[in-house]
């Protein structure tokens, strides 16, 4: 890429005129924002009472007037709420996911546009805020699309380093900032950018905050941007920008340069809503096996040897790879080898089937097992992501299950699984109408009124923030 050039705009101009001047959207593309959503609040409401989603609410100061933190009481700072809503929603390692950029957007953009719109100074409306999110993803998905590789996501976590941009571009656009302080805004975040992995090694929690520090720090870009803070127009593709720091001086773009909803329509439409409460790259494998265990006469005892065939990039992502010992549930999570060697032992994939760190047959199959990349399915990623799961039984028979790529949870299961955490939460009446509420969306003149319905109107549980 040349240099940028005075007498043209950067990147950054580019993205953020966009941003403010949509197309129309069809309304699938609604319904998929609407869905991502319900998929984002049953994440929260289900990890609420884990520790780090504690931990997190602790560090919330309740105020007179603010934003609610989902399944508790009180009003708090809109940083602060977002930053304890994003942990939650990544409490579970089941939040959505975008595949191109390796990045979960939803638990950037959603907990920043619900706790901006409870404390926006005029009511924001329901098709307001889906506009916004639908953009945060967009942002997020392209420029995860053009920087991120294999390589690079072994040292830096996806949603750390685009999740700041996204979070303040959906803002701006849902506050309505001009486009001067929406460029600034944004070239603030990509100052925030971050966030290592080194954590899959030791399952050390700070994974679960990464969304956390991208939506608190966006907020605080969009604080500062409104009060006239100005920033880099250059910070994507500047001699020490965005692109340079992380794409190590290659150009990553053409010189066309990044467009939002470009070919190949709106990126919200290729996120995907975890089945199973594991890393995106267990997935395929984990559901490969379950088949498996389907067609498995006589229990785990039986198999002698397992064969694991997926993607290149599932191998090279920091934990995919561990046998273990493993000290912890993230850990778990994280491992392919593990996610398959309990799918098989339990012949179940469910978030309990991930607590059973010394279980023995986990542990007798885990050693049984090897795991390759496949020149075809690491062909079709990340477009698809295939595996296929090989056993070997004590009489020598083999039994084999392939997918062509992941099986989302659909839209029954999200909204069971929604049901039941919110009911667990706050009862079910207001489950209900938090489901209701999210579906009429579209025609809700304040869409802060999410937020409110998400909030406990009492102390229901424990809740260790500040008084």
């Amino acid at each position: 890429m040349q240099p940028p050039s005075m007498d043209r705009p950067g990147l950054g101009a580019g993205l953020v005129a966009r941003a403010f001047d949509l197309p129309d959207f069809a309304p699938e593309v609604m319904a998929k924002a609407r869905r991502c959503l319900l998929d984002y609040l049953s994440c929260a409401f289900e990890a609420a009472d884990r520790p780090w989603s504690r931990q997190a609410a602790a560090l919330a100061r309740r105020q007179p007037q603010g934003a609610g933190i989902v399944g508790r009481s009180g009003a708090y700072g809109a940083g602060d709420a977002a930053f304890a809503n994003a942990v939650a929603g990544h409490g579970l390692v089941r939040e959505d996911m975008h595949p191109a950029s390796i990045a979960h957007l939803g638990v950037v953009v959603w907990p920043a546009l619900l706790a901006l719109a409870e404390t926006a100074p005029r009511p924001v409306s329901g098709r307001d805020l889906l506009l916004a999110a639908i953009v945060g993803y967009e942002t997020g998905a392209q420029l995860g699309k053009a920087v991120m590789t294999p390589e690079l996501a072994r040292l830096f976590r996806p949603t750390g380093l685009v999740g700041p941009y996204a979070a303040a571009l959906a803002s701006a656009r849902l506050l309505g900032l001009t486009q001067a302080q929406a460029l600034s805004a944004f070239a603030l975040a990509g100052n925030c950018s971050g966030g290592l992995n080194e954590w899959p090694r030791h399952g050390g929690s700070e994974m679960y905050f990464h969304p956390g520090f991208a939506v608190r720090n966006a907020i605080a870009c969009i604080e500062l941007a409104a009060a006239g803070a100005t920033a880099s127009p250059t910070i994507l593709e500047g001699p020490a920008g965005f692109f340079a720091a992380y794409g190590r001086g290659a150009s990553p773009v053409p010189d066309s340069g990044l467009a939002l909803f470009g070919e190949g329509g709106p990126q919200i439409l290729s996120v995907f809503h975890k089945a199973a409460p594991a890393c995106n790259f267990a997935q395929s494998p984990c559901q490969a096996a379950l088949a498996v265990a389907g067609r498995l006469q006589g229990g785990s005892r039986r198999i002698a040897a397992i064969r694991i065939a997926t993607t290149a990039a599932a191998l090279a992502y920091p934990g995919c790879d561990a046998r273990g010992p493993f000290d912890n549930q993230l850990q778990a999570k994280m491992s392919i080898f593990f996610g398959v060697a309990a799918t098989l032992a339990r012949q179940a994939l469910d978030e309990s089937g991930f607590d059973r760190l010394d279980d023995p047959e986990i542990t007798r199959l885990i050693a049984a097992t090897t795991l390759v990349a496949d020149p075809g399915f690491t062909a079709a990623f990340p477009a698809r992501q295939g595996a296929r799961v090989t056993v070997v039984l004590d009489d020598g028979q083999e039994l084999s299950a392939s997918l062509d790529d992941v099986q989302p949870a659909d839209d029954a299961l999200i909204r069971q699984r929604l049901r039941a955490a919110a009911t667990r939460a706050l009862g079910e009446p207001a489950a209900i109408a938090i489901e209701a509420a999210v579906d009429g969306l579209e025609h809700e003149p304040d869409s802060g009124s999410i937020g409110r319905l998400c909030a406990a109107t009492h102390d229901t549980q424990e809740n260790p923030a500040h008084a």
